[in-house]
């Protein structure tokens, strides 16, 4: 194991109980082997997210680079926008 440091952290009476409980029932065997699991687990999400963050900035800068799209006829991409909308609606079966 990496060299380790402690760290003060303040959590309500239900996760405290909910730490206590999986450790009691046999599933982790201390406290802090719960709170590093959710620490790797919140540090992929983090880069996953950042990552995602990446590929729209990409599609952004792509999009602005290919140039304009032309005149946009809003009434008619309403209207186009309503329609798949009112197929999508039928497809799931919600006809609303």
């Amino acid at each position: 194991m990496a060299s380790v440091e402690k760290l003060s952290v303040a959590l309500t009476n239900e996760q405290v109980s909910a730490l206590k409980t999986a450790v009691e029932s046999g599933e982790y065997a201390t406290t802090s082997e719960i709170v590093r699991e959710a620490v790797r687990d919140w540090q992929l999400k983090r880069e996953l997210r950042q990552e995602d963050i990446r590929r729209l900035r990409q599609a952004w800068d792509e999009g602005v680079a290919s140039g304009s799209a032309g005149k946009v006829d809003m009434k008619q991409l309403r209207k186009e926008a309503r329609d798949r909308l009112k197929g999508a609606k039928k497809a799931s079966g919600h006809a609303d």
